[in-house]
């Protein structure tokens, strides 16, 4: 550098330092991310598996003529990380019921927190819907699966969960579990004259992260 380029000398050397500096930070980090990124694809996280174990309805009862479906139920959910060296955290998850694509109680927020390496955690919450209009072809064909005494449901869970590597956490990642559940009518344990419905086996549940 010409004297006419750098006529004061200590800034130059100012300049120089700083780009040295700005170097060795940008080096820093990017080494940082190509570790981080390396030990992603290594350890790369599988989908936890969830499962349907219980669903109890205790009451599904139809409005005669204005369609309104009031629903009380229990189901028992189980969710397994089956990573070795991931772990999870549910940060948000809620859970509902829907028949033939229409949902029939309100969401039941489930207990959050963190599932550590091959841990499984268990829900068992109540799902109700009180006075939940449905279509009036719904309410048909609702009618003749009980008669019937067979019902199919979905139960799902959808909610928010970030990954844990060593110290390193995640940003958020969207979850969503539907899992179908097969029921066959239970005489003289639902509410009033009502029959409940019980699980007839244990389900397993598609899972999108």
């Amino acid at each position: 550098m010409s004297a006419k380029d750098c006529g004061n000398h200590g800034h130059c050397q100012r300049r120089k330092l700083y780009r040295r500096l700005f170097a060795t930070v940008l080096t820093f980090i990017i080494v940082v991310l190509i570790v981080i990124l390396g030990v992603w694809l290594v350890l790369r996280p599988s989908k936890p598996k969830f499962y349907l174990k219980d669903t109890s309805i205790f009451q599904l009862n139809l409005t005669a003529g204005s369609n309104l479906l009031t629903t009380v139920m229990q189901v028992t959910l189980d969710s397994r990380n089956l990573n070795d060296r991931v772990g999870i955290y549910y940060d948000k998850l809620d859970a509902f019921a829907a028949y033939k694509g229409q949902r029939i109680t309100a969401s039941t927020a489930l207990p959050t927190g963190y599932q550590g390496h091959d841990d499984v955690v268990v829900w068992s919450p109540y799902l109700y819907g009180a006075a939940v209009a449905v279509a009036p072809y719904l309410a048909v064909s609702l009618i003749q699966d009980r008669e019937a005494g067979l019902l199919l449901v979905y139960i799902k869970a959808e909610g928010r969960l970030r990954w844990k590597v060593g110290t390193w956490v995640s940003g958020h990642y969207h979850l969503q579990a539907n899992c179908p559940a097969f029921l066959a009518i239970d005489n003289g344990k639902g509410s009033g004259s009502a029959p409940s419905f019980h699980l007839q086996q244990i389900s397993s549940c598609s899972v999108d992260v």
